[in-house]
């Protein structure tokens, strides 16, 4: 049952619907438009921050060496192991040498991440040297929101901040 006044989100993906309050070039912009409509009671519900024009980006991180791929899956794989010592905590707490068998997770999850990681980088090596992060970035972003309140709401954005 939903709350009273409370907006049920769809379950298939779908653009909102509204009018344009304003524009801006930069997501943190309009975040502290919405910000500003929160401080002055505007009801935020019915707000919408859509970005237009979306493009990904793929921002180079580094180069890829055997060193640096053998310490990234041997973290990861501690990790791991880390994870499966709690679970054998969990399942079997009487254990007298739980600290050994935390030890010996980490140590085995660390060397078959790097195992795993070397090999992958091996089998790899020449058609992706470098790691990335991926992102996707709109070129402006629309604050929109239901047609009888968006008056109200550029009335409030259009005052000084507070």
């Amino acid at each position: 049952m939903n709350p009273v006044g409370a907006r049920r989100m769809p379950l298939v993906p779908e653009l909102p619907k509204g009018e344009v309050i304003s524009t801006y070039d930069h997501y943190i912009d309009a975040m502290h438009a919405v910000d500003r409509l929160v401080r002055a009671n505007f009801p935020v519900g019915s707000v919408s921050i859509l970005g237009n024009d979306v493009r990904s980006v793929e921002r180079v991180t580094g180069k890829l060496s055997y060193g640096r791929v053998a310490l990234m899956g041997a973290l990861s794989g501690a990790y791991f192991g880390l994870f499966l010592g709690l679970l054998l905590f969990i399942f079997q707490p009487d254990n007298e040498s739980i600290g050994g068998v935390f030890l010996s997770a980490i140590v085995i999850g660390a060397g078959f991440g790097m195992l795993f990681g070397v090999l992958s980088y091996a089998m790899n090596r020449n058609r992706r040297d470098f790691s990335s992060v991926m992102q996707f970035v709109a070129t402006r972003y629309d604050l929109i929101t239901a047609p009888e309140l968006v008056h109200e709401a550029r009335t409030i954005l259009g005052r000084p901040a507070e």
